[in-house]
């Protein structure tokens, strides 16, 4: 492992933000790290989209954007040096294996769904599936339901 310079684009974004029915807003601003100014761009329109439609922010687009810097990291020789030196790190995950791991969930998702009746056949009695949903038998733990709205 080495010590290096790299380049790394920082997202500033500015904001005025007012509490519901206030008319004066608290500015505020923020910075986040990215590695490609593209990732950077992309999370700055996004950001700009999403709090430029609330009714309570202002967003200073000319105190808002992405501008080149370097930070000093921790380098690595290879793919295995870096596996290596974080084997023991909660949650590690080695790069490049994100699509790997989806592509095997997909994968296991598909197949279960093809031994599954519709929960119509099944009389509702879980495990079944609607479409391409799973319906599982519920327990005694809690079970968390997530929407969106």
């Amino acid at each position: 492992m080495a010590t290096a310079w790299i380049q790394v684009f920082i997202l500033t974004f500015a904001e005025c933000v007012a509490p519901a029915g206030k008319t004066v807003c608290q500015e505020q601003q923020f910075e986040l790290q990215f590695l490609t100014r593209a990732d950077c761009e992309y999370a700055l329109l996004q950001l700009t989209t999403m709090k430029g439609e609330a009714d309570h922010v202002i967003v200073n687009r000319q105190r808002s954007g992405c501008v080149p810097s370097a930070v000093e990291s921790e380098t690595y020789e290879s793919l295995e040096a870096i596996s290596e030196a974080n084997k023991d790190t909660p949650n590690w995950r080695e790069p490049g294996r994100v699509e790997a791991g989806k592509a095997l969930a997909d994968r296991d998702h598909r197949e279960r769904l093809e031994t599954l009746m519709s929960c119509e056949e099944s009389a509702y009695v879980a495990p079944c599936k609607i479409g391409d949903i799973i319906i599982e038998d519920a327990t005694d733990s809690n079970v968390e339901v997530w929407k969106s709205d």
